[in-house]
């Protein structure tokens, strides 16, 4: 059977490891591990478990529940083309056969594997209890789908509507969803890239070739960047005895995501984890060893780390290039598309037929400011691809919006680490419950004075509490009285990093004078950044 469990919602009260305790158990307080695959004879435990969550975030055999179906139709597509056989292409999928789609479906994928989750990789994957292959997601029932995998999509005609595959095929479509997401950002210069020890951390197969190569043994681990990918293999290389250096362009790992308050604090639990850490500098070159081995780095501030394993974390891109010339309004940024997921064209007008979820669409939300947001988080990519799928199939009358608050999670050094909104979208910072020395806290962040988010260190229960004030558009800072409330409630500078917007690398050629003649064309979407 498989397991899974969404952690945008458990909370850590820890009832499946009490009901199964072969199966689930808690890292320190709130931190949840799990096994993916149980053998049978433990269904009824796992069942049991299942039972007794408090909020339901425990299913076996399947990615939870599917919104009900549609009160109304338009037009129902005769063929559905989903390109990234993925999280989000998967929970589509399972929604379109859900809400009364009866046509053609096909799912494209790049990887020869079936779906498969992806949060175990940097966690259960690198630490040996499970193996990459035991990582598929369950599919809810059968999806009468045509999957062709391991065959990339190269190209989009849209006045066609088909998309060209690698091996020369074209599929076409009445409907297509984009959900290609993202792939790691790779080591610049290629034949440093190449030494042997040098990894990346995205899909299964990096994730196994990472495992086998921290099994062995190694000397030292060098983690380049400290966002959550890098910090939670920092974290397990440190829980299997590995010593570890992470270096951050940042003055703290996580800054760019927490902002640096918080990130000090993250430091210092790295620290005391007895990581290496290195703030403010750059790895300028790696280094090998004259065989094609790597021996280490050089610094941006001159110095050196010695290490036999270097694990680039510097963030992701997204996948994208297929989309070249395609008329849609594609670059580093994403797929930028309406709160109905519905893709734009170079000239900012939305496709009725082409529809985009998950890690790849930029999206406006209107919590935000109408800012355009790419989010790389399991719990979007999900509710993302619900709201896609119905608009597909649904009347003009019915549009869903894709409101949800971006929520995330990160297991690391036995925390868990959680938060609602966008903590970047903040001026402010305050800590309303618990104690920063104790590493059990809830951070509360403000933007012109209303609340525009929450980050939890093992206090996940309070998550939703927060949520609730956010969608209300509650005043910043609170001032009602809570639980574990600290003697003094100061706001204090959020210290969030200017961010250079990808939008900037676009260059757009208006043509024509008549405003039926005037068209936009996409000349360069721009190099990708490592910020």
């Amino acid at each position: 059977m498989r397991v899974v469990v969404d952690l945008t919602r458990c909370q850590g009260y820890g009832q499946c490891a009490f009901a199964a305790p072969d199966v689930f158990r808690m890292a320190r307080n709130e931190a949840l591990m799990y096994e993916l695959n149980p053998d049978d004879s433990r269904r009824a435990q796992v069942l049991r478990a299942a039972a007794a969550c408090p909020v339901q975030a425990l299913v076996v055999d399947e990615l939870g529940p599917l919104p009900a179906q549609a009160s109304g139709h338009g037009r129902m597509p005769e063929r559905v083309v989903i390109v990234g056989a993925s999280l989000a292409g998967l929970r589509a999928a399972a929604t379109l056969r859900r809400q009364g789609f009866r046509g053609s479906l096909t799912l494209i994928g790049d990887e020869p594997d079936r779906p498969y989750d992806r949060p175990p990789l940097s966690k259960q994957v690198l630490t040996g209890q499970v193996n990459a292959q035991q990582t598929l997601l369950p599919r809810r029932g059968e999806l009468h789908a045509k999957w062709l995998l391991g065959t990339p999509a190269t190209g989009l005609d849209l006045a066609a509507k088909q998309v060209l595959l690698a091996d020369g095929r074209r599929v076409g479509y009445d409907r297509l969803l984009i959900a290609t997401g993202v792939r790691a950002r790779p080591w610049p210069n290629p034949a440093e890239a190449a030494l042997d020890g040098v990894f990346v951390l995205r899909d299964s197969h990096d994730a196994a070739l990472l495992h086998d190569r921290l099994a062995g043994g190694v000397n030292r681990v060098l983690v380049i960047g400290g966002g959550f990918n890098g910090s939670e293999i920092a974290s397990v290389c440190r829980d299997m005895g590995l010593a570890v250096t992470l270096v951050d362009r940042g003055p703290a790992p996580l800054t760019g995501a927490l902002g640096g308050v918080v990130g000090a604090i993250a430091a210092d639990i790295q620290r005391e984890h007895g990581v290496d850490l290195r703030c403010g500098v750059t790895a300028a070159a790696l280094e090998g060893d004259g065989a094609g081995r790597l021996r280490g780095a050089r610094l941006s501030d001159g110095s050196t780390v010695e290490a036999d394993v270097a694990v680039v974390a510097l963030g992701a891109e997204r996948n994208v290039g297929w989309l070249a010339g395609s008329g849609l309004a594609a670059g580093v940024w994403g797929v930028g598309c309406d709160a109905g997921c519905r893709a734009f064209n170079v000239n900012g007008i939305v496709c009725d037929d082409v529809f985009v979820a998950g890690d790849v669409a930029r999206f406006p939300h209107p919590v935000y400011g109408y800012q355009f947001l790419t989010l790389e988080h399991w719990g979007n990519a999900m509710a993302q691809a619900q709201v896609a799928a119905h608009n597909m199939i649904a009347a003009s009358s019915d549009l869903w919006p894709h409101l949800s608050l971006p929520v995330f999670w990160s297991a690391q050094f036995g925390l868990n680490i959680k938060s609602v909104g966008v903590p970047t979208f903040a001026d402010e910072v305050v800590f309303t419950q618990g104690s920063v020395a104790d590493r059990r806290f809830v951070a509360v962040y403000g933007y012109h004075g209303r609340i525009t988010a929450a980050v939890t260190f093992d206090q996940a229960m309070w998550l939703d509490f927060y949520r609730d004030l956010i969608e209300q558009a509650a005043p910043f800072p609170p001032t009602f009285d809570m639980v574990g409330k600290p003697g003094k409630v100061q706001p204090v500078p959020a210290e969030v990093p200017q961010r250079i917007s990808a939008l900037h690398d676009a260059t757009v050629v208006v043509t024509g004078h008549d405003p039926a003649e005037r068209r936009a064309t996409l000349v360069t979407a721009g190099p990708g950044r490592a910020d």
